[in-house]
């Protein structure tokens, strides 16, 4: 057998593993349910109990659409009646609305601290409505990928130990990253430039996407764009995983790329990654240096060739670079490079998915990112 059909069989051992994983996952999420419902527990009185000593208003932005976000008003319900507290504010997310206007009302009605109840998608827009303002955001993560609660260190599958960092927590400042589409595919009637050094001007109507973990174009996008709602249900990010497994043999993206103030070049790529950290779900982190509060975007520019063996190659420098081990220059025919900017731009001539945070953007000609400066304040745990 050769080499390429050994890495092809761990290839498959490792998806295995992964699916085993996502099954173990799946139950422990299971029990969530029969958890809430069981009545308040001893360490929820005294989440209750604290922030009644300290007059704090609290106010929820849930997503109604995740079945936990229901069990868990209902229980933050009962700890506020058991203990004589005023009712918590609870606003919830709508297709029209998914959490931006939200935020903003809570935070006129003078709210000390806004909790975002739900999924990636829930976080972003309570952080939207909150960057600037310094009124602390925090976390109850209930969604399929919560990368930035992952990021954050904070308790994943707990939702009542996530809620008493969100309200007795100490605060954190942390960047944020905005991605400008500035031309949609749709959008394109004329050609787009396709020498690196004639980048096309900006659209008129640009359109702003806020991201606190990871925005790309390329594999990724397209990945979380094929990934399946009824699989997402069920077995969480694993669903991206086999979403992703489609798209192996895909076709390499020829990108322009201007970094801050310097010359663009031109390059191939499969995936084109803008990250303000790193961490991704099953232990992965795609992006060793980055870090939540430097001031910096973290760029990754990831290319396969050879098929399966390409992309094992890469899972396996991916897997090396969570342990510590910094990836090699030598030629490969999978390789991540790396590098830092404060903003970028990027265009894509033959168009792209874009997505950020697991939110797809569409299909985009030109993007812009830009880096926030401590621009949102964040709940975490006090030590």
């Amino acid at each position: 057998m050769t080499w390429v059909g050994w890495v092809s069989i761990a290839a498959g051992v490792l998806a295995v593993a992964a699916i085993c994983i996502a099954v173990v996952v799946y139950r422990r999420q299971g029990s969530l349910h029969r958890r809430l419902e069981s009545g308040v527990s001893p360490a929820a009185r005294g989440l209750a109990q604290e922030v009644d000593e300290g007059g704090a208003l609290v106010a929820f932005v849930a997503n109604p659409s995740k079945p936990d976000a229901a069990d868990l008003h209902a229980g933050v319900r009962r700890t506020a009646q058991e203990l004589g507290l005023a009712e918590p504010m609870w606003l919830e997310t709508t297709i029209e609305d998914p959490g931006v206007g939200q935020t903003r009302q809570a935070v006129a009605a003078g709210a000390d601290v806004v909790v975002a109840v739900g999924g990636d998608g829930t976080v972003r827009a309570v952080a939207e409505g909150l960057v600037g303002t310094r009124v602390p955001m925090g976390l109850v993560p209930i969604g399929t990928g919560n990368l930035l609660a992952r990021n954050l260190d904070l308790p994943l599958g707990d939702p009542l130990a996530a809620l008493r960092i969100a309200l007795t927590g100490r605060d954190r400042t942390i960047d944020v990253g905005w991605l400008r589409v500035l031309r949609f595919e749709s959008e394109v009637k004329d050609k787009v430039a396709e020498a690196a050094d004639e980048l096309p001007p900006d659209s008129d109507q640009p359109r702003d996407h806020i991201f606190l973990v990871i925005a790309g174009l390329g594999f990724d996008a397209a990945m979380v764009a094929d990934a399946d709602p009824t699989l997402k249900a069920k077995v969480g990010w694993i669903a991206y995983f086999v979403a992703g497994i489609r798209h192996l043999r895909g076709d390499r993206t020829r990108v322009h790329v201007r970094v801050d103030d310097e010359k663009a070049t031109t390059t191939r790529l499969r995936s084109l990654l803008v990250g303000n950290c790193g961490k991704l779900p099953g232990g992965l982190v795609l992006l060793p240096d980055a870090q939540l509060d430097d001031g910096w975007l973290d760029l990754a520019a990831i290319d396969a060739r050879g098929g399966i063996a390409g992309w094992a190659q890469l899972f396996g420098e991916v897997v090396l670079q969570g342990w510590g081990v910094p990836s090699s220059r030598a030629p490969k025919i999978g390789r991540i490079d790396h590098r830092r900017a404060r903003e970028v731009r990027i265009v894509v001539p033959g168009g792209e998915h874009a997505q950020v945070d697991g939110d797809v953007v569409g299909r985009v000609v030109e993007v812009a990112a830009r880096v926030d400066p401590g621009a949102l304040v964040v709940r975490v745990a006090a030590v």
